[in-house]
């Protein structure tokens, strides 16, 4: 069997590395960018510290600031008009999952105006162009976009969100700075920090793992048990190796897949607008719990990376118990909900959920074959 692995082409970390930016545009020859950001963002003085060096520097940009949590077919193609009305010729995507999937979305589409049609990305494609170049500054740790060859857009007309899987959109610069990242409010950074402890155990125990996926899976386990709940304390190393940790699992899951965590998060975020992070969150550790005998010796990897010495020699089925229990005590910690009800979620929508989340793209992934049946019975579990 024949494994691929892509990963983007050149990333910066650490605080301050955001002044690479201007070395990177000036090496590379670009003219104009559109900053694909939101309004918060530009509010609370985020985006401007990039906008700012783009002054200092005397580099010409427009500003596209209307995305929305879960980005929406109508706000890409709004992006895609800005970006051609711009005469720019790169974009920077500042922001969490949402700018960053608003930004590949656009680039993909202008050289390929083919897929107008934004419907028509849905799914594993290989477009015929690589997107317009992309500069990734994420500002949360949690989503990797800026290295994933993935991007999730919101279909409101039929309420589902679909996943595009596109090696043509991976961002030819990241900067993951967490300098930018250390404005985020504490539930932002526990949600989000939970995001990326997903995408690593997830992308660990999918069907499509292998042993270089594993190696950046665990270690991104590691890192994000460690730093997490320093993070969300506002310590800004806890916040620099969470930067680099979301970032590791994103090198993994990119190129691997993932599971039934995100197929039913995915609803969540179509049918109330549920930040992802905080579905994700809720979700995970009964998910767990579901796929634990169809894993293997695979808890027994995470136990260790989560640092659980004490149970690593102890029948799997107790690993797996003590394991899916951390979890659980990670959330608590760091103050993740712990019932669909408490986020929104209506017990009435719940068989339209369980459909829409068995025809995701990521439950397919899953290590633990499921219908909708089962699906829907998880969601009322978790309710």
């Amino acid at each position: 069997m024949a494994y691929r692995m892509i990963l983007n082409e050149t990333s910066y970390f650490g605080a301050g590395s955001i002044h690479h930016l201007i070395d990177e545009v000036k090496k590379r020859h670009f003219k104009k960018a559109l900053v694909v950001t939101d309004k918060d963002l530009i509010q609370f003085n985020v985006a401007t510290k990039v906008t700012n060096l783009l002054d200092e520097f005397g580099l010409s940009y427009d500003i596209f600031d209307e995305v929305i949590p879960n980005p929406t077919i109508n706000i890409v193609k709004k992006g895609v008009e800005i970006f051609k009305q711009s005469g720019a010729d790169y974009l920077i995507a500042i922001g969490g999952g949402s700018p960053q999937d608003t930004a590949k979305a656009i680039g993909i589409i202008i050289n390929n105006p083919q897929h107008a049609d934004v419907r028509s990305l849905e799914g594993a494609i290989n477009t015929e162009k690589p997107a317009v170049p992309i500069i990734a500054i994420p500002t949360t740790a949690g989503t990797a976009a800026e290295v994933t060859i993935n991007y999730v857009i919101t279909d409101e007309e039929n309420k589902r969100k679909f996943v595009c899987v596109d090696p043509h959109d991976i961002p030819v610069v990241a900067i993951i700075d967490s300098e930018m990242m250390a404005s985020m409010p504490a539930s932002l950074k526990a949600a989000t920090g939970i995001d990326a402890l997903t995408h690593a155990i997830e992308g660990f125990i999918t069907k499509g793992a292998w042993e270089l996926s594993d190696m950046m899976h665990l270690k991104a386990i590691e890192i994000i048990n460690r730093a997490l709940r320093a993070s969300v304390k506002g310590d800004p190393k806890g916040v620099e190796d969470m930067a680099l940790g979301q970032y590791v699992a994103g090198m993994g899951f990119s190129n691997v897949g993932l599971g039934l965590v995100h197929g039913m998060a995915h609803p969540l975020g179509a049918f109330y607008g549920t930040p992802h992070g905080v579905a994700n969150a809720v979700l995970l550790p009964h998910i767990m719990e579901f796929n634990a005998e169809s894993t293997g010796e695979k808890y027994r990897d995470i136990a260790k990376a989560m640092g659980l010495n004490d149970v690593l020699n102890q029948p799997i089925q107790e690993v797996r118990k003590h394991v899916v229990e951390a979890v659980k005590q990670l959330n608590k910690n760091v103050g993740i909900p712990e019932r669909l009800r408490d986020i929104g979620v209506k017990e009435q929508d719940i068989h339209e959920l369980a459909k829409a989340a068995f025809e995701d793209v990521c439950t397919g992934g899953n290590p633990r074959e499921v219908n909708e049946k089962e699906i829907e019975m998880l969601y009322r579990h978790v309710y």
